[in-house]
């Protein structure tokens, strides 16, 4: 089935566009969402003009959520999770969870279905992208670690502030404190 695109989607194309889909993709999804309509002569003789829409909405969407972009690129994500001996955790890291943690962290709402990741389920360093709109993509670092570990882990890297005095050794200390023998002559 061909179809016109009205709006960008996702892993597809952008408006204006003619694509090539399955039928019931077309027919279930893009067709009922308003995301395309059917190839037709009629159809295609506006495409330009949904191609110039499009142009100028994505520009002004681009333009707003610029500082968004910006704020959210490059950020870092901690998640202390339960997990065993090899590494594996007990249930996992969700969009829905990054969603979370990113919101608390910069105030702004991103929903899960913007988020590009699969669901995490061992401890490490991963990366995952936010889809704010088809131009706009800021990548985020996500760390997950045991629970527990972060504690350990902060107190290593944290210089100890206070240091013991040192003290001599008791053998020597009494050695110091005991009067000198006389030598004995024979």
């Amino acid at each position: 089935m061909k179809v016109l695109l009205i709006k960008d989607v996702y892993k597809l194309g952008r408006a204006g566009d003619v694509k090539k889909v399955a039928d019931g993709y077309g027919r279930n999804f893009l067709l009922t969402q308003g995301l395309a309509v059917l190839a037709t002569p009629g159809a295609m003789k506006t495409a330009e003009k949904i191609r110039k829409q499009a142009e100028v909405k994505r520009a002004q969407l681009n333009s707003e959520l610029k500082d968004l972009a910006d704020h959210i690129n490059g950020i870092t994500l901690t998640f202390a999770a339960k997990a065993g001996e090899t590494g594996k955790l007990y249930g996992s890291i969700t969009t829905q969870d990054v969603a979370n943690a990113i919101m608390e962290q910069t105030k702004y709402e991103v929903k899960r279905q913007q988020i590009d990741m699969q669901p995490i389920r061992e401890v490490g360093e991963f990366k995952a992208h936010v889809r704010l709109t088809i131009d706009l993509i800021p990548e985020i670092k996500i760390i997950v670690h045991r629970e527990g570990e972060a504690a350990e882990a902060e107190a290593e890297a944290e210089p100890e502030v206070k240091e013991k005095p040192k003290r001599a050794p008791r053998a020597r200390k009494k050695a110091e404190e005991a009067p000198a023998e006389p030598a004995k002559a024979e």
